[in-house]
């Protein structure tokens, strides 16, 4: 079984300038964890997780810096950037991830599991010629192993 068979290909998808509240709020309408960013074209551009959304609520983990002989070592510089970028993020351009993993339409099960694993990824696109097919979520797995 490959991607193209399990895949919920009636996606909702979203804009990089769409508001914060906007899309929390087609969240909960819904009842979706996920949406994949897409320009005027359609084409992919990454996705945006509930996950991103709670990022603006968390505590921010502050850059570690090491006394090194004649100067220091900063240690978590890049995390605290990408936390403050998305904690001060008002549209989904800021919080999207533009590096997420996504599958192809002849992806098989075995690997997409595998994927949702070891990355402890639930979410991915479908992409078909830089457009969105459709998404795999966890409830997609466990539906073809309902039929």
């Amino acid at each position: 079984m490959n991607a193209s068979e399990i895949m919920t290909s009636n996606v909702l998808t979203v804009v990089p300038g769409m508001g914060i509240k906007e899309l929390a709020a087609i969240f909960i309408e819904k009842g979706i964890s996920g949406a994949p960013v897409v320009d005027a074209s359609g084409k992919y551009l990454g996705v945006v997780l509930e996950e991103s959304l709670i990022v603006q609520d968390k505590k921010v983990h502050l850059p570690t810096f090491i006394n090194v002989m004649f100067g220091y070592l900063t240690i978590g510089e890049k995390r605290f950037e990408d936390e403050l970028k998305k904690i001060a993020a008002i549209t989904v351009e800021g919080i999207m991830d533009k590096n997420h993993s996504t599958l192809k339409l002849n992806s098989e099960l075995e690997e997409i599991a595998t994927l949702m694993i070891e990355k402890g990824v639930n979410y991915f696109p479908v992409i078909d010629s830089g457009k969105v097919a459709g998404v795999i979520t966890r409830r997609d797995i466990v539906r073809t192993m309902v039929k």
